[in-house]
């Protein structure tokens, strides 16, 4: 890889092969907390064991729901501006390291959620902790996107991190569900980890804190805070002042290049439909194709290891023909899937299309992020990405409440994929409006 100078944006700053490997790294560890604490195994303990037996009339349930619900607001009004001020001060890898520290720290301690419903209160606190700071420091990360690429080949490191971030996660979830939670009895797992008072799962969380914290080192020995350009100086501002900067930016950006700010809208509503195709699987899967509930987690291991290999194949795709044909392409491949799984049933037919369908989020996710990148103006990474991270919760209500109506107006959960694809075909239509970056041969 051939190193691309732009000292105002850290653009190609670290593109030796040492340094993307050690970006990837982060994302192969942070799928420790989004994959082990906030999907498949902290989360369900939370709800099904510490607050199975919680007195009162709100489940343990609802009172996670609003954890979650709680910090995606705390995200959405905060992401931007902490991007703005990353950008401005030159501390991006400062900052991704203390979030990811706090993130760590929050997750080592949920060791001390015992199963009691007492402790329900301390998960779910650290739970929303670890929610916040896992997400806002995707915004730094992200914005690392451009100083460990070069424009030619951005497209194939956006891939390499997606697709090392599905990897980490299935390496992970199998290394748990085999040394801590298989089995039956009063000792789980290879490693024979008593279950009393939750002790297998939350050694499972201090595990995941661990692999996360290993993992997340190389980026910050590796690759070098972005420069501070002169004009920077003039954005720094207190974190209240930062919202005016936040807005003088918007109003300066729909002046001059409103495409930006249409394609923010685009990809939270794509974005929102590709989350609903994770979300939603492992139910359909169950209810409506007769996977068995002890296959799903079979499945979710392949769907990620098909997503991985998406990714990385199309980020070579990304780098010929730009970010916007893989994610047009990956869309119209998704809904025409959807349509198919509307009409087919049995395991088999799941199996067939159901990864065919997860070949394609991979490649959407990536290049969403290059198509950012690649738009945002040099220096300015942070806020931007920040306001990815917003637009994303903005909406990410859509995917669920049309997935539930529609599964309650037909009375049938096969129809809640038609709320699915509407989102998809409504990212779809909004994305065909916005033009391309600059550069690319779709433009």
């Amino acid at each position: 890889m051939n190193a691309h100078t732009d000292v105002a944006g850290g653009v190609g700053q670290a593109a030796t092969r040492r340094q993307v490997l050690s970006w990837g790294l982060w994302d192969w560890g942070s799928a420790a907390f989004n994959a082990v604490i906030l999907t498949f195994v902290f989360s369900v303990y939370l709800t099904d064991a510490v607050g199975d037996d919680l007195p009162g009339g709100i489940s343990a349930s609802t009172w996670f729901g609003w954890s979650v619900g709680i910090s995606g607001f705390v995200i959405a009004v905060t992401a931007p501006v902490s991007g703005q001020r990353y950008d401005a001060e030159g501390r991006r890898k400062r900052s991704l390291g203390v979030l990811t520290a706090v993130t760590v720290a929050a997750m080592a301690a949920m060791y001390f959620v015992r199963d009691d419903y007492h402790y329900l209160w301390l998960g779910l606190v650290l739970l929303g902790v670890a929610s916040v700071t896992a997400e806002l420091a995707q915004v730094p990360y992200n914005s690392m996107l451009r100083q460990v690429s070069t424009p030619d080949d951005i497209g194939r490191v956006s891939g390499f991190g997606w697709a090392m971030g599905y990897f980490g996660g299935i390496v992970l979830l199998l290394l748990c569900y085999t040394g801590f939670i298989a089995g039956d009895g009063d000792t789980r797992g290879f490693l024979g980890v008593p279950t009393d008072g939750g002790t297998n799962i939350r050694l499972v969380a201090l595990f995941a804190a661990v692999w996360f914290a290993v993992f997340a080192v190389p980026v910050l020995l590796a690759v070098p805070e972005k420069p501070v350009a002169r004009a920077d100086l003039t954005r720094r501002a207190g974190f209240l002042e930062s919202y005016r900067v936040l807005w003088r930016d918007l109003s300066e950006l729909w002046r001059e290049d409103r495409r930006t700010i249409w394609y923010l809208g685009a990809s939270a509503l794509f974005r929102d439909g590709l989350a609903g195709v994770f979300t939603f699987g492992a139910v359909l899967a169950v209810t409506v194709y007769g996977i068995g509930a002890g296959d799903v987690l079979i499945f979710g291991v392949a769907a990620n290891v098909v997503s991985a290999i998406g990714a990385l194949v199309a980020g070579r795709i990304d780098d010929r023909l730009g970010p916007k044909a893989v994610i047009v392409g990956s869309l119209v491949s998704m809904i025409a899937t959807g349509i198919v799984l509307l009409v087919v049933s049995g395991p088999t037919m799941f199996w067939i299309f159901g990864l065919v369908l997860c070949l394609f989020v991979g490649p959407a996710q990536s290049s969403a992020r290059t198509f950012l990148a690649r738009l945002t103006p040099p220096g300015r990474e942070g806020q931007m990405f920040g306001l990815y991270a917003t637009t994303g919760r903005a909406v990410s209500f859509l995917a669920p409440s049309l997935f539930g109506f529609f599964a309650w107006w037909f009375g049938a959960d096969r129809a809640g994929i038609v709320g699915l694809l509407i989102v998809l075909a409504a990212g779809l239509l909004a994305l065909l409006a916005v033009r391309a970056p600059e550069g690319d041969p779709d433009a």
